[in-house]
């Protein structure tokens, strides 16, 4: 696959990008897993408690993807663990989830 190619994960949603992910709250620490069920694997270290581990995941996604927070929605399963987020403004998010490290 070609760096520039989407993975399976990520699907075009007009100008922007919808990531399906599987989201493992209550870890010891905020990494990126690998694959799992077609989705990408997060594992966070907030906790599945009062919308904590969604409010964590939206803000570290933008990190990630060096987007305000504004500009990642989630759209999907905010009781479930299987999510899917909406993200504007970047080109290819893959190139950016989890490549700074652990935290």
């Amino acid at each position: 696959m070609d760096r520039s190619d989407p993975p399976v994960w990520a699907h075009r949603h007009g100008p922007d990008w919808l990531l399906e992910l599987h989201v493992q709250p209550g870890a010891k620490f905020t990494a990126v897993v690998g694959e799992h069920g077609g989705r990408l694997k997060l594992k966070i270290s907030a906790p599945a408690v009062d919308n904590k581990a969604n409010t964590f995941l939206l803000t570290w996604l933008a990190t990630q993807l060096g987007v305000p927070k504004s500009s990642v929605q989630l759209v999907r399963g905010e009781t479930a663990r299987q999510k899917t987020v909406l993200v504007r403004g970047v080109a290819c998010p893959w190139l950016d989830i989890g490549n700074n490290g652990k935290t």
